[in-house]
């Protein structure tokens, strides 16, 4: 299912649903300006949400922003590994609920 060249076809959302596409562009681009984070440091985050979520597109896309923003190689590796915690935390926390019906 996950094809880059599927990408392409943004432009046709863009058509179809200019205002709401407008606005989310819009609002994608100030989510990653600098500010209180430094935009590399968000583009760090987008990578390990986009690990968590394992959404192709994101992993690529944001993968290649955090770099262009001057990640480095540890950064990113370090990044993967707090997604994994997570994602695997949620799996143990959840784990609890096998026994909710007990108490």
């Amino acid at each position: 299912m996950y094809a880059k060249k599927n990408l392409t076809h943004l432009k046709d959302l863009d058509a179809q649903a200019p205002a709401g596409m407008k606005a989310f562009w819009d609002f994608d681009r100030a989510a990653f300006e600098d500010g209180a984070l430094s935009a590399k440091m968000k583009q760090i985050i987008a990578v390990a949400v986009a690990l968590t979520t394992q959404c192709p597109y994101c992993i690529d896309l944001h993968g290649a922003a955090a770099r262009k923003a001057g990640a480095s190689d540890a950064e990113l590796a370090e990044a993967a590994l707090v997604a994994a915690a997570i994602r695997a935390g949620g799996a143990i926390t959840h784990a609890t609920h096998l026994w909710s019906e007990r108490t």
